[in-house]
């Protein structure tokens, strides 16, 4: 299993980057939302590492080895979402990723369809099944700073507080903000806190409140 790749470019293609490894050539395949990011920066003969998503794709006579690749854990831990909905693969969804991740976090929590449905290859139904599958379970992805660069955190502790405090500051957030954020969520929470996914959530919710 490829994890991560580091190397220089030596193609550039809409949605791919063939990447030289030791003398060995990778194709990766990248959502818009990713090679936006890159812009100017993914040149050729440049440097670059992506996480990578790597799966075998099978057709009737062979099994193809397939490398997706993203800047941060958070954007292949999105993807990873997005393709536990019924009928949406790894192919479908390097495709329909074609707009940041808050913004189709939002549409997914506020069951926004039209949003859903403007997304490549996703129609009315698929639209429907992606807010049915992962409605309240994506708050955190929408509180991705797009123009904050992402930093690797060291391992939080057991706490939930602890483990939503590092995700915020891996998200882009700088810590007193993000513990701000969590005592805010907190205080206004309707229910019981007893997860960090459900903590994040909250914070989501809190933060849309305030827009």
């Amino acid at each position: 299993m490829i994890a991560r790749i580091s190397g220089k470019i030596t193609q550039k293609g809409v949605n791919f980057l063939f990447i030289e490894v030791g003398g060995i050539t990778y194709e990766v395949f990248l959502p818009v939302m990713v090679m936006q990011k890159l812009g100017q920066s993914a040149e050729i003969n440049s440097s670059i590492t992506l996480i990578t998503y790597h799966y075998l794709q099978s057709d009737p006579s062979r099994s193809i080895p397939v490398l997706i690749g993203f800047l941060n854990e958070v954007e292949k831990e999105f993807f990873e979402s997005f393709i536990t909905v019924s009928g949406i693969g790894p192919k479908a969804a390097l495709r329909a990723l074609n707009q940041p991740i808050p913004e189709i976090a939002r549409a997914i929590d506020e069951g926004d369809i039209v949003f859903l449905k403007s997304l490549p290859g996703i129609g009315q139904q698929r639209a429907k099944e992606i807010v049915a599958k992962l409605q309240n379970k994506v708050g955190k992805f929408g509180l991705v700073k797009d123009s904050a660069a992402m930093r690797e955190e060291e391992k939080a502790g057991p706490g939930v507080e602890e483990e939503a405090l590092a995700v915020l500051t891996q998200l882009g957030y700088k810590k007193p903000e993000a513990q701000t954020m969590i005592k805010n969520a907190l205080e206004h929470a309707s229910a019981a806190v007893n997860s960090t996914e459900g903590l994040l959530n909250e914070v989501y919710k809190q933060k849309k409140v305030k827009l």
